[in-house]
């Protein structure tokens, strides 16, 4: 009987994993048969996990106006008549930048223009219609949602998504019911809530500007305790029929993420793994205790501009969409070049025209990911 002896070595090189297999023929009958094969760690790249990525954003856009005076609006000012001069010229300046922005955020991951965008400071529908039909949005198919707010200053809040991702099934304004300390109401923003559905899950959004701290942080400090209050309200609403009810509330809230709206009121957290179910985890406190901002003044940086989430988006068991990472998108162009403010978000209006700058705030942004199937 004929056998063969097989010596087998293992040996690597240049990253490769290569076996030398030498076969030796026996002539005897008894064989003592031994094959001894050592496995080192083999340099083998293992494949990548696949994810969609959903980009969610939202942007003050300090001043939206159109150049038209409205008789409803408190827009005197922003006419090309009015102090601020405001004009055709400037109108669609301001349009071409702040939609050119918007297209850019998120872009660097995904390849595309955001699927959500909340806005805060546009004086109507027609303003937001303007800047989604911009040539820098026009392609990207966007729905808007916005309803008339009682602002003193003719503002309001808008939401703007992608029609073949997104389809609302119900969107409602929620009044702010506030009153200086003589008993005075005091109007301002509406909070809107968006809900609807992407790729069979049901996804909420809550639109917010907060008070402004006119009169001073601490002054108006319960005005904004307020509209935290009316924000919880609606999250817990949300969260009464699905305790894993995937909400995200955005804006320009008036207040750092330690502030006391979100702090005291609405509890969130800076931890994801110490959130649970019915908690709110608010992803831009870290970002704000590293220095981290959205608008300066007086050399100090603050984070107005934020995100707060649900449990149903972070969770360990939740499935579909889940929160991935957020960050603030202060793209250099989006900067004070120079002088004393330089290194500020450019903004678009100061001492008293037209600076051809984009605005005083940075916009902000989060992904949400799943696994590709």
């Amino acid at each position: 009987m004929n056998l063969f002896l097989l010596k087998i070595k293992v040996f690597h090189l240049k990253k490769k994993t290569y076996l030398c297999i030498k076969v030796i023929y026996m002539k005897k009958i008894y064989l003592l048969f031994s094959i001894s094969l050592i496995f080192m760690s083999l340099s083998m790249q293992a494949q990548t996990k696949q994810y969609k990525v959903r980009t969610v954003a939202f942007y003050n856009v300090e001043n939206l106006f159109d150049t038209i005076n409205d008789p409803k609006k408190f827009d005197d000012e922003r006419t090309p008549e009015g102090k601020d001069h405001w004009t055709s010229a400037n109108y669609f300046d301001h349009i071409h930048k702040i939609a050119s922005t918007i297209a850019k955020i998120g872009r660097d991951v995904t390849g595309t223009a955001p699927d959500f965008v909340g806005l805060s400071e546009v004086e109507n529908r027609s303003v937001v219609e303007d800047l989604a039909h911009s040539e820098a949005l026009k392609d990207y198919n966007y729905g808007i949602v916005h309803y008339d707010s009682p602002d003193a200053r003719g503002i309001d809040v808008a939401f703007m998504y992608k029609k073949d991702v997104f389809t609302p099934t119900h969107t409602s304004k929620h009044f702010l019911d506030i009153k200086d300390p003589s008993g005075k109401p005091r109007y301002t923003r509406d909070e809107i809530l968006i809900s609807g559905e992407m790729e069979g899950e049901e996804l909420h959004f809550i639109i917010n500007h907060w008070p402004s701290r006119s009169g001073g942080e601490a002054a108006s400090r319960p005005f904004r305790e307020a509209a935290a209050a009316l924000n919880k309200h609606i999250f817990d609403s949300l969260t009464a029929i699905n305790p894993k009810a995937k909400v995200i509330s955005m804006g320009d809230f008036n207040d750092d993420p330690t502030n006391s709206g979100f702090k005291k009121v609405l509890k969130t957290k800076a931890d994801k793994e110490k959130v649970s179910q019915g908690e709110l985890y608010n992803p831009m406190e870290r970002l704000f205790k590293k220095g981290v901002g959205t608008l300066a003044y007086r050399d100090s940086w603050s984070l107005f501009d934020q995100f707060v989430l649900t449990y149903g988006y972070i969770g360990k068991e939740v499935e579909g969409y889940k929160y991935w990472k957020a960050g603030v998108f202060n793209s250099p162009e989006l900067a004070n070049p120079s002088g004393r403010f330089a290194g500020y978000p450019f903004r678009s209006y100061a001492n008293g025209s037209y600076t051809w700058g984009y605005s005083d705030h940075f916009p902000v942004y989060l992904f949400l990911i799943k696994p590709k199937e």
